[in-house]
């Protein structure tokens, strides 16, 4: 009975080391497989028989089995792509996909994503990478991650121009221009500086407007008068003509700065009648802000904004280091689209692999916490892909061992039937 127990103890060790040879060589097969977390085999003594002796019971081993093959979620080096869509996980977190049709959720760690012909977001299987959609505002919508989706045809609407911010100075040491003398848009030396910004109409069609300035012979509290002009498609002037009262005043105090005593001091409008262009489109006002000093400097624009912009056509799309998704047109506007959600859990060795770089969460692995990249979760990072963490150098010498340990147990199945072959020959 013992010398039998023996030979299927050699037995198990065979088996025990065939499956982790198996482990090994998956390893291996997956050395340059993206997002590929290695395994490792634990073994564990089966239970053991009690003999009896002289010297009282004793237990003798009956071999070994697997006890669980673990997975290593070890951080796997980056390797630097040229796609905007590749993303990697630095941390502990899990990029969320679903098949379409189906609402179950499957979790990788491999980001290489790209955009199918419907614009959804998907992985080389084409499995839709979820994420938070974004508002036409900027913000993020509540509820659960969905599809990420970049609408590909058409056109982005135009936007049409109702606010003008000119942050200038005005030189302090001007000469007022004499009274007599009357603006004339026209003519530069009835005013002291002009300033042109390209604004854009309902229709997307630019227009460039200009804001004159002149200053106000009253000597305290310094004062500048500002007009201005524009011109139709059909070249026809519109606001301010020669001779025409200005358009209103900004009033600096004694250091240079706006008096923001004067209840609308620095904000002026074109009304919307004023704004007939003459192409179809519908009339609409402009809001001015005047972010303007008077020092004793040239008279200079440092900046100037307006909220307009022409229709657009879809140029590119790429994902930031945050994980949002942005759309670029060609109009130079810039559109979030969503922002990629990541997945974590407690225990991720208890989740179940189910090929294809894909795990799926089971009760073993807890819920996951879902969330926005960022120190808890894990950092996003674009053109990069998390390559295999399986060491190679590792491995062979595991595979060394498993060989070894094959290898002494079959000895030991080749020895007991050596004894076996003794044993029935005591009879002759």
């Amino acid at each position: 009975m013992g010398i039998t127990s023996a030979l299927y103890s050699g037995v198990s060790g065979l088996n025990t080391n065939s499956q982790a040879m198996s482990v090994i060589g998956n390893n291996l097969a997956n050395t340059n497989t993206v997002g590929f977390k290695g395994s490792r085999t634990i073994f564990s003594d089966l239970l053991s028989s009690t003999v009896f002796g002289s010297g009282g019971a004793s237990q003798v081993g009956r071999g070994v089995g697997m006890s669980k093959v673990d997975s290593i979620f070890s951080q796997g080096t980056f390797e630097s792509t040229e796609s905007d869509t590749d993303l990697a996980i630095e941390g502990n977190g899990f990029f969320m996909l679903k098949e379409p049709g189906n609402n179950t959720t499957y979790y990788s760690r491999a980001g290489a994503f790209r955009f199918n012909e419907d614009g959804f977001l998907v992985n080389p299987e084409g499995f839709r990478v979820q994420g938070k959609g974004f508002d036409a505002n900027g913000e993020l919508l509540a509820g659960d991650p969905g599809d990420i989706r970049v609408e590909s045809v058409g056109l982005v609407p135009a936007n049409v121009t109702d606010t003008i911010t000119i942050t200038s100075n005005l030189d302090a040491s001007t000469v007022p221009i004499a009274p007599a003398i009357l603006f004339d848009p026209v003519d530069p030396a009835t005013y002291d500086y002009a300033s042109s910004t390209q604004t854009y109409d309902t229709l997307g069609n630019p227009h460039l407007v200009t804001t004159y300035f002149r200053k106000d012979p009253i000597v305290s509290p310094p004062t500048w008068n500002w007009y201005w002009s524009a011109e139709d498609t059909a070249g026809l002037p519109l606001g301010s003509a020669a001779g025409d009262p200005p358009e209103g005043q900004i009033v600096f105090t004694a250091d240079g700065k706006l008096d923001t005593t004067i209840v609308g001091n620095g904000t002026g409008a074109i009304a919307a009648a004023d704004l007939a262009w003459d192409n179809g489109s519908t009339d609409t006002g402009i809001t001015l802000t005047f972010d303007t000093t008077q020092f004793n400097n040239a008279s200079k624009v440092i900046s100037q904004n307006q909220n307009g912009y022409s229709s657009g056509n879809l140029t590119n799309v790429n994902i930031n280091n945050d994980g949002i998704v942005i759309a670029s047109y060609s109009n130079g506007q810039q559109t979030k689209i969503a922002n990629i959600t990541l997945a974590k859990f407690t225990n991720p060795n208890g989740l179940d692999l189910v090929g294809s770089n894909l795990f799926l969460a089971s009760d073993t692995s807890g819920v996951p916490r879902v969330g926005l990249p960022g120190p808890e979760l894990g950092k996003v990072f674009t053109n990069s892909l998390e390559q295999s963490n399986v060491d190679m150098g590792k491995e062979f010498v595991n595979m060394i061992t498993v060989q070894r340990g094959f290898q002494a147990n079959s000895k030991i199945i080749t020895t007991v039937d050596e004894l076996l072959g003794e044993l029935i020959n005591l009879k002759r």
